[in-house]
């Protein structure tokens, strides 16, 4: 039975291949974690089947959840794979090929037969409006009710139910924009009607346009999903509310996620990078190179005391410029298929096997050999999930040899080679990420995460210099705990391209005045309890003449114009090591983000989740590098603060396997988090 009076916290992780479910107990601090395979067609399934568990297996009542937030991979999946929903256009007469036109660019610079991105809304779904406002906010030529309820009929009637409404310059004047929507709906009541400048008032038609898009694209799934979700949960029991993380790291309710769901197309990344900057403040280190490795994929971040942003993301074939935990794809994951090209080289990914069938080893049908069989096959990983799921090593083995064989040679050697090319992949896609950040990696620990980034990560540290690698207590959950430590934050923009000059300092003021009303309105709206509220005012700016801006962090209190000037002048000098202080400027953006800071739960004694059995210290067999040797084997759960033993090793936990080569030692520090550095 549930604990008399315990109120819980619920942090769930909706991944390709499992489900990760993290419960924390207020009253005792315990921490229970779950990870339940992933229903591609049902995703909230496999969180009925993780609250089902918690009630049956460890006695926690739904009604105990006090609150529950998570985050989930189907608006991007839905993005990627080009199965979201028909979307109509409405655009400014003579813009009908804004979608197509994109901005000109080819996709690779060196390459003129690339193939062009298909744009979400074809042609034919695109329809003119006469009517057109200016860049300065008038309007040239009126808007008229018969032409956009017409052309609406149209769109609809040809089976496009969700309607973007995207009009030259509404950034400037949203009037054009919000009465369209209105007539539509007034005429169409159950058609889901997206205005850009009401979604994303920025300067930039194609950017702007296309965020709208994606929101009805991805709409439809993700309102059919939070809707079925509330309903199955509250089924169980469940009368808390239910938040959806962001792309910028924050969370929001359910509500505001439906009506705005392409603020949620990164959030799965985002929650892992918060996560581990909360470990990060834990321990005292602010200097982090997150590496996430899932089932499918590998992702990086850079924490030099705060969690990065960007305002330019690129989600597949598509610029999204809404703000975002600055994440960057490097690599292959676990799950991800080794082949050979037409010159006989072997490859590793980007194509994954996904949760069905998966790699060879689970024993579910698949055939190919992925980095996962490579694991299996050398003796890294026998099985996971601690035990209740072992791995078919000859399946794995099998797998290898149809590469093998074509290569001369043996499976251990197949396997080897597999890791060491998905290490160099890693490593090719990772230097260059630090260069461009102007970061030296010797200052920088390696903090790895998701299933397969603490099996890997060590492999990884033996080609890059770093000062050490981090290894928390529940790597495979990492995601979840960062769903449980998000705060509520929202973003707010607004385009100027104004000369400073022309610009008075009540004017700067009074922009960011209007943006406090605005968040702290939305703030309010998410009745949720905060400790405190933070202010992050900002501003894009450039010089004259130029095509690339740069963020300016701005203090609080009252602004000035000169005071905004020299700021920049700062910046750029130290990005660039030159500034043209007599030189005249543009103000682009004027950006502010709110954040409402919510209680954190108390995780100082944060620690592996405990299986039932817990198997002795052992040894293994192991093939790995190119020597055949013998591996300890540990199982994390039993290992306590102070504890230290040098590779090679395999510590086996509930949610990820961690191997550590010769030439490195592990200790395991005060928080329980394995720390790897090399041997000297």
């Amino acid at each position: 039975m549930t604990e008399s009076n315990a109120r819980y916290r619920l942090g769930v992780d909706i991944g390709g291949t499992f489900t990760d479910v993290l419960l924390f107990n207020e009253t005792t601090g315990a921490l229970t974690s779950l990870k339940v395979p992933s229903n591609r067609q049902e995703p909230e399934e496999a969180i009925v089947i993780g609250l089902e568990t918690l009630r049956d297996k460890h006695g926690v009542s739904p009604e105990a959840i006090a609150y529950f937030s998570h985050g989930t991979t189907l608006g991007v999946n839905t993005l990627l794979e080009r199965d979201g929903a028909e979307v109509g256009v409405l655009v400014t007469q003579g813009f009908r090929d804004i979608l197509e036109l994109r901005r000109l660019r080819l996709p690779q610079a060196n390459n003129l037969y690339a193939p062009r991105p298909q744009a979400l809304a074809p042609r034919r779904r695109v329809a003119e409006i006469r009517e057109r406002v200016g860049h300065d906010g008038n309007v040239i030529v009126p808007i008229s009710r018969d032409d956009v309820v017409a052309q609406a009929r149209r769109l609809i009637e040809a089976g496009a139910d969700n309607i973007a409404i995207c009009f030259m310059h509404s950034y400037r004047h949203d009037g054009h924009e919000m009465q369209a929507k209105q007539w539509i709906l007034e005429e169409f009541p159950d058609a889901y009607v997206i205005a850009s400048a009401e979604l994303w008032p920025q300067q930039r038609e194609y950017e702007r346009s296309l965020i709208s898009v994606i929101n009805g694209y991805i709409g439809a799934r993700m309102r059919r999903y939070f809707e079925t979700l509330q309903k199955k949960t509250a089924a169980r029991g469940v009368k808390t509310r239910i938040f959806s993380t962001k792309s910028n790291g924050g969370v929001m309710g359910l509500e505001a996620a439906g009506a705005r769901p392409v603020e949620t197309l990164l959030s799965g990344p985002a929650s892992g990078v918060i996560g581990a900057a909360f470990i990060g403040r834990l321990i005292g280190d602010q200097k982090l190179l997150t590496l996430d490795m899932g089932g499918t994929s590998v992702d990086m971040a850079l924490i030099d005391g705060a969690v990065p942003y960007s305002n330019e993301n690129t989600v597949g074939d598509f610029p999204v410029l809404l703000p975002a935990v600055d994440v960057s794809a490097i690599g292959a994951g676990g799950g991800s298929i080794a082949w050979l090209d037409a010159e006989g080289v072997l490859k590793v990914g980007p194509r994954s096997a996904g949760a069905r069938p998966g790699p060879a080893c689970y024993g579910r049908g698949g055939t190919e050999p992925t980095v996962t069989d490579a694991y299996a096959a050398l003796g890294i990983m026998t099985s996971i999930l601690g035990g209740e799921m072992k791995l078919h090593v000859d399946k794995a083995r099998a797998a290898l040899a149809t590469i093998g064989d074509k290569l001369g040679l043996s499976v251990e050697q197949t396997a080897d080679a597999i890791l060491q090319v998905a290490t160099a992949n890693i490593y090719a896609e990772t230097v260059p990420q630090l260069a461009r950040r102007g970061v030296d990696a010797q200052e920088f620990s390696l903090l790895c995460y998701g299933a397969a980034g603490p099996t890997h990560s060590f492999m990884l540290a033996r080609e890059l210099n770093l000062r050490r690698v981090v290894v928390p207590p529940m790597p495979g959950l990492l995601c979840a705990l960062g769903c449980l430590v998000a705060d509520l934050r929202a973003d707010f923009v607004r385009s100027l391209w104004h000369d400073s000059r022309d610009m008075t300092d009540e004017q700067v003021n009074a922009t960011y005045q209007q943006f406090l009303v605005e968040a702290e309105s939305w703030l309010d709206t998410q009745q949720v309890e905060i400790e405190e509220k933070q202010i992050i005012r900002s501003a894009d700016i450039c010089y004259h003449g130029q095509s690339f801006e740069l963020n300016v962090i701005l203090p609080d209190g009252p602004l000035t114009v000169a005071q905004v000037e020299n700021l920049f002048h700062d910046r750029y000098e130290q990005v660039y090591g030159y500034a043209d202080r007599s030189s005249p400027l543009r103000i682009l953006e004027a950006r502010l983000q709110i954040v409402g800071k919510t209680k954190k739960p108390d995780f100082s004694y944060l620690r592996p989740f405990a299986d039932a059995e817990q198997a002795p210290i052992s040894e293994r067999r192991l093939y790995e590098n190119g020597k055949d040797g013998m591996a300890t084997v540990y199982r994390r759960a039993l290992l306590e603060p102070g504890f230290s033993f040098e590779g090679p090793a395999i510590i086996e936990q509930y949610d990820t396997t961690i191997y550590l080569p010769a030439g490195f030692r592990a200790t395991i520090d005060q928080w329980y988090n394995l720390i790897g550095e090399r041997v000297q």
